[in-house]
């Protein structure tokens, strides 16, 4: 540790834990709620556990990440391993994930798990780290001719900033070390993370410019901050932020805004380049924010939030859009079938929602985060736990040749860069540590996300707003949602404090219903600034009753790639049409009647959905048709009408497509509702 200040304590706490003094609303402690194995949150832990973690684990054998740790041991070792480095240059990263994955689950298990595993990995780390704490096994050993994948390693640390992802790894390393502390009170790992992060620290101090081309250490340093208690390592993640912006990471075939380097910090209004960089910088943004309270790092972060979900997030919540450099497009360039949003801007944009919920206790926030998790953050995992998608697109066509790893029709149980997997794994784990916060204010326990849970809060240690001593909240939540709009919260006694509810963006206020302790409340009056409904401390049992008929959604008109199209969404879930659902017909050649209105359709066990939605569409077969055509403008069609078959519409959640088989999938339908098979060339379809 780099200073002498006092050990902070944070044991119980999730992440970004600690006092958080900028915060509007902060988080309980982790073991605060407990998700039901009832409900769609908690399964998904469950699986998580039971599934993608030995999964991961597993992988990290078959992938050679820790045989690239093992070649660095003594030869005479035992455990040498003898072959050359395997996979990208920054595949320790994927060790510490899934490290900082099994941390948070044994959390919420409230027991250490895998811990036999945990415990060589991390004596192979101490062993193998160098005498400064650097730890890189893609440059530590090195001679700069192995045959790996990315970036050439170099013999010297640093000396490649813009593609060596050295800090990047770093980082992943110390959030690990930081979770297990956190879950288990081991500071084992934390101590290898604190031996690389103080010489990295020691480093800024003497002016070295180290700024990281892959953003992600600089959440990692607030929070061996809130661990430690040292100062240093806060103003190591400002000096980088600072460091950013200015051209050093240079130029070339790849823009500065690949590498967020392109524009400071504090003068950014507008997302740009690699998404997953863009979007963990962000996070680190509002991190420091959160200890520092500055208010021209939460602007700058609220700017392009803006920005990012007005312009350039898809109605799945996937963010990116090109494949060429993983990148955030145009304002409104948002193609459906070309769609990158990699499961890793999910995670990465739930993690900056989160933040910025904290930061400002504003519902659209935990919309966001919501809508993100339950789409395409879900749809990124098969529902065995154990096959994942790196993007996720909104359409796969027919006939798409679904090979490439990157732009797959169907999910793979690895990746070449397989940063995905455990990213999702470590976010799964704590989901529950985002179902409820603290207000700072009044000190109202807000609910955020609806799930089967029970919220056992001891107020006096939770670090939130005061409470006479003793202070408990017992809750219990019981719903069936996202399939069902009902929320149930029963107190064990009279709730010391206020609660907050959140009301979705989507939900209509008039069609809302809102009782306390069985006397109805006008939920117009009970909704606050921030987009929550406000019951008084002393409540006993709160039901609200969310709207839950299907909608479809629209685009804006500059979104062009789907102009004429809807999105089908039933609350805050999307869906989709699969070619397995609808046989003997072309899926481009269907159209949606939306004047026949939708219906809520049957569950569906095997997807392990609560509802699925039916309607009635049209299939007009376009086999033999040129690839361009004149379109008569008159009343006439100037070729033989088209002969359309009425079928059933059916659309399944997009979280669970692809769980059936390869095949065509939309998100986007055209609508046919105003047009007849007569019109198609008078109409251009």
């Amino acid at each position: 540790m780099i200073g002498t200040a006092p050990r902070t304590t944070t044991a119980g706490v999730g992440p970004v834990g600690g006092a958080l003094p900028a915060a509007r609303t902060r988080p309980l402690p982790a073991a605060a709620v407990r998700l039901g194995a009832s409900g769609l949150l908690g399964r998904w832990q469950e699986r998580n556990a039971a599934a993608t973690l030995p999964h991961c684990l597993d992988a990290l054998e078959t992938s050679g990440a820790l045989d690239n740790l093992r070649r660095l041991l003594d030869p005479a070792d035992p455990d040498h391993h003898a072959g050359p480095y395997r996979g990208f240059n920054f595949a320790d990263s994927d060790v510490h994930k899934t490290l900082e994955a099994v941390a948070w689950e044994s959390a919420r298990a409230g027991a250490p798990r895998h811990e036999d595993e945990v415990r060589r990995v991390v004596d192979l780390l101490r062993r193998v780290q160098a005498p400064s704490g650097y730890l890189d096994s893609h440059v530590l050993g090195s001679d700069g001719t192995d045959g790996s994948a990315g970036a050439a390693p170099s013999p010297e640390p640093y000396a490649d900033l813009r593609w060596g992802h050295e800090l990047y790894v770093l980082g992943h390393l110390a959030q690990a070390g930081v979770a297990r502390a956190r879950a288990t009170g081991q500071d084992d790992l934390l101590d290898v993370a604190l031996a690389w992060a103080d010489d990295v620290v020691a480093r800024l101090a003497a002016g070295e410019e180290l700024v990281c081309g892959h953003p992600e250490v600089e959440s990692a340093l607030v929070e061996l901050y809130r661990e430690s208690g040292d100062p240093a390592y806060r103003e190591a993640a400002r000096r980088m932020l600072e460091l950013r912006g200015h051209g050093r990471l240079g130029s070339g075939p790849f823009e500065p805004a690949y590498h967020q380097d392109a524009t400071p910090v504090r003068d950014a209004d507008e997302v740009a380049g690699h998404a997953v960089r863009q979007l963990y910088l962000l996070a680190g943004v509002v991190d420091l924010y959160l200890e520092t309270g500055e208010e021209a790092l939460l602007a700058a972060a609220a700017a392009q939030w803006d920005d990012a979900h007005g312009r350039r997030t898809y109605v799945t919540g996937g963010m990116g859009s090109r494949h060429k450099d993983e990148s955030f497009g145009d304002p409104f360039e948002l193609p459906p079938d070309r769609a990158y949003a990699e499961s890793c801007a999910g995670v990465a944009s739930v993690l900056w929602d989160w933040r910025m919920l904290l930061a400002t206790g504003e519902a659209r926030y935990a919309d966001s985060l919501e809508h993100a998790l339950l789409n395409v953050v879900a749809a990124a995992t098969s529902t065995d736990g154990t096959a994942f998608f790196y993007s996720n697109p909104l359409q796969v066509r027919t006939g798409h040749d679904g090979a490439d790893e990157y732009q797959a029709s169907g999910r793979r149980g690895w990746f070449a860069c397989a940063c995905c997997p455990p990213n999702l794994a470590r976010l799964v784990a704590t989901l529950h540590t985002m179902v409820a916060t603290r207000d700072a204010d009044d000190g109202a326990l807000a609910v955020h996300l609806y799930a089967d849970a029970d919220l056992d809060a001891d107020l006096e240690a939770d670090l939130g707003a005061g409470t006479a001593a003793g202070d408990v909240v017992r809750l219990a939540m019981r719903t069936g949602y996202p399939w069902d709009g009902d929320v149930v919260l029963t107190a064990d006694a009279p709730s010391p404090v206020p609660l907050a509810l959140r009301l979705p963006g989507w939900a209509d206020v008039a069609r809302t219903r809102l009782d306390v302790d069985g006397e109805p409340v006008d939920v117009a009056a009970a909704l606050d600034a921030r987009g929550y409904l406000r019951v008084g401390a002393g409540a006993r049992r709160v039901r609200l009753s969310l709207p839950m008929e299907p909608r479809a959604i629209g685009a804006h008109p500059h979104v062009d790639a789907v102009r004429g199209c809807v999105a089908l969404a039933r609350g805050p879930v999307v869906h989709c049409l699969e070619q397995v659902d609808h046989p003997g017909v072309v899926l481009e050649d269907v159209t949606l009647d939306l004047a026949a209105g939708l219906e809520v359709g049957p569950a569906d066990d095997a997807l392990g959905v609560g509802a699925t939605l039916v309607g009635t569409g049209r299939a007009t077969p376009s086999e033999g048709l040129p690839l361009y055509r004149d379109v008569n403008i008159d009343a006439t069609p100037d070729d033989a009408p088209v002969e359309a078959t009425d079928l059933q519409v059916r659309a399944v959640p997009y979280a669970v497509w692809g769980n059936r088989g390869e095949g065509p999938m939309r998100v986007w339908i055209p609508a046919a509702a105003s047009l007849r098979p007569g019109d198609r060339r008078r109409s251009g379809r």
